[in-house]
This record gives structure tokens, C-alpha cells and sequence, in this order.
């Protein structure tokens, strides 16, 4: 794209829904090209309009097979669905890795869902930096619903739940006990549990457990209780009670003001995280990396700190200098 009038063309495309032209500009920011940032700020007036579901989990929780079933459901109201699924990175292509789209079979080729893999390229909350940026422009273009998938790495999901309007847990009566799963900040961050394969044994002692936690979790009588949903994903079973259950928690959120809110959060956070990635682009020039290799010679013979060095960096930059001062720390 060499012209203002094809990133022009492109933000029409979008604009009236043209998936190609959809395609092309989440490719273009998830590539961070110069034209991409251009594009965003000319789309965002058109988003706000899509709910945004996260669905995250453990590896093996079956949360493609999930993502899909529940894409169908949304179909079969009418509904447009736009998918990002954020998978690993593959270490030699930096793209992502196992591509989400060979586990959706029931709506790839549905013209009213777009489906996108998104590489995690090492974002430890198992949400790609550029996914959230991808899910606005799915917004502008007229995406009812947007369904956020995550790698599910482990980690801490908390990105998850901060780019999102609900966030749906997924479980396996294998995934351990509750504790474990409160461990690994699940607890916090759900909306909604899902237990899947729940035909499988344990399935009931599993449910038992996640609810005696969820129990201590803070609450009054206007919080949201969050509830657990069984389902075979594989089979369809579970899918309209899940689909029934995310509709009462975005009618509870639009009732309370809660809706509002976490939208506002997510703008704060994400001008943040604009503001510091930009910081720290300017920041590390090629002259202030290799001024930090000399002075990481001097920390290591212990001439100096590795705070004084943090302080010169960050004055010398505040102060639009690239080199040291005369004189050193």
C-alpha cells in the first residue's frame, strides 16, 4: 500500500463489511506497518458496538471446539461473528502456530463469521498486544459479536478479561482441583465457568469444588454470582445455555452501569499501553543500547548501580539527549 487513497479504500472496505479489505488491514496492524495506526484512528469512530467475549482456559479444555459451537448458536439468531483466536508463536516464522481455523469447521465457511489466528508472540497473558486492535476493527465493521480466544498458556489471564466485556473460563473435570485453579487467577477474572467434556468422571466433584471457592469470593446482593455452565462441545450440548447465560451477564452489566465501566477501564489501559510501547521504542535507540552495554560493563565490576544507570538513561532521554553526560554516574 504506497498511497493515503488505497489506506482510504481500505478504511471504505472495512467500513461496508468487505472481508477481504478486513483481511488486509488487521494484517497490516498486526505487522504494525506505518499506514496501520492511520487506519485505526479513522476506524475507531465506527466501533463500540460489537459485545466482546473472552474465552480462555488450560491447554486441552477444548476451547476452539467451544468458540466454534457457540459462533454457530450466534449464527442461527442472525448475529455476525467475528473470531480472533490467538495461538502460540511459532519460533521460526514469528506467525501463529497451530491456526484455529482446522478446529472450526461448523462456520469457516459461513460468510456472516470471520475467523483470524493471531500469534500470542510472547504476551504471557495468552492474548496477542495486537489482538485488541484486530477485535476494533471486527467492531467497525459491523461484527455483532466478537469472540477473543486465548493460547492458554497458564499464566496469569488477566489481559483477558481487561479487553473483553465477558470472560468465559473453561474447565475439564482433569484440570485439577479448584484450588488450583484459584491458583492460577482463573477465579478472579471469570464471568462465567464452563466445564466441558463434563460426560467424564469427576465431572460433578469438580463443579462442587469451583462453586465452595467461588463461594468466599467478595459479594452483596448486586454483585454478579458468577454460575457454571456444563457442556460437550463436541456434541452441542451445553452451547444455548452458555449462549443464554453470557446474554443475562450483558443485560446485568448494561443495567448496572457495569458495562460502561469496564469499557472505560479498557480505554485507559489500552492508551497506557500505547503511550508506553511508544516510550520505549524512542527509548531504546541503537545509541542508548549500546550506551547501556557500556555502563552494564561498569554495574558488573561494580562501579556503578544498575539504578544510577536507570536514572541517566531515562534523564538523558526526558532531556532529548542520546549520549552520556560528561559526567559519569
Amino acid at each position: 500500500m504506497n498511497t493515503a487513497s488505497a489506506a482510504d479504500r481500505l478504511i471504505d472496505g472495512v467500513v461496508a463489511g468487505d472481508r477481504r479489505a478486513v483481511a488486509r488491514v488487521i494484517s497490516l496492524v498486526e505487522n504494525g506497518t506505518e499506514h496501520a495506526q492511520a487506519i485505526l484512528h479513522a476506524l475507531y469512530p465506527r466501533s463500540g458496538r460489537a459485545y466482546r467475549i473472552g474465552i480462555t482456559g488450560p491447554p486441552g479444555a477444548g476451547k476452539s471446539t467451544l468458540t466454534n459451537k457457540l459462533a454457530r448458536s450466534y449464527r442461527s439468531q442472525g448475529l455476525r461473528v467475528g473470531i480472533i483466536a490467538v495461538d502460540p508463536t511459532s519460533p521460526f516464522t514469528g506467525g501463529a502456530l497451530l491456526g484455529d481455523r482446522v478446529r472450526m469447521t461448523d462456520v469457516e465457511l459461513d460468510e456472516g463469521v470471520f475467523i483470524r489466528s493471531m500469534a500470542s508472540r510472547g504476551s504471557l497473558g495468552g492474548l496477542s498486544r495486537k489482538a485488541k486492535e484486530a477485535a476494533d476493527v471486527l467492531d467497525a465493521a459491523g461484527f455483532h459479536i466478537i469472540l477473543m480466544e486465548t493460547v492458554g498458556v497458564g499464566q496469569s489471564e488477566l489481559d483477558v478479561a481487561r479487553a473483553v466485556d465477558s470472560t468465559v473460563v473453561v474447565l475439564v473435570p482433569e484440570s485439577g482441583d479448584g484450588i488450583q485453579a484459584m491458583k492460577a487467577g482463573l477465579m478472579e477474572i471469570a464471568d462465567i465457568f464452563v466445564l466441558n467434556k463434563s460426560d467424564r468422571p469427576g465431572a460433578d466433584q469438580a463443579i462442587m469444588s469451583i462453586k465452595m471457592i467461588l463461594g468466599f469470593r467478595p459479594h452483596d446482593e448486586h454483585s454478579w454470582l458468577v454460575d457454571i455452565v456444563k457442556t460437550q462441545a463436541n456434541d452441542g450440548l451445553g452451547i444455548p445455555d452458555l449462549a443464554a447465560l453470557v446474554g443475562r451477564h450483558r443485560e446485568y452489566l448494561e443495567r448496572g452501569g457495569g458495562l460502561q465501566a469496564r469499557r472505560k477501564d479498557r480505554l485507559a489501559k489500552r492508551v497506557k499501553d500505547l503511550v508506553e510501547e511508544r516510550l520505549q521504542t524512542d527509548l531504546w535507540s541503537r545509541e542508548r543500547l549500546g550506551m547501556l552495554a557500556q555502563d552494564v560493563e561498569r554495574a558488573y565490576e561494580r562501579t556503578t548501580t544498575p539504578y544510577a544507570i536507570a536514572e541517566q538513561l531515562i534523564s538523558h532521554f526526558l532531556n532529548g539527549s542520546g549520549g552520556h553526560d560528561e559526567q559519569r554516574l
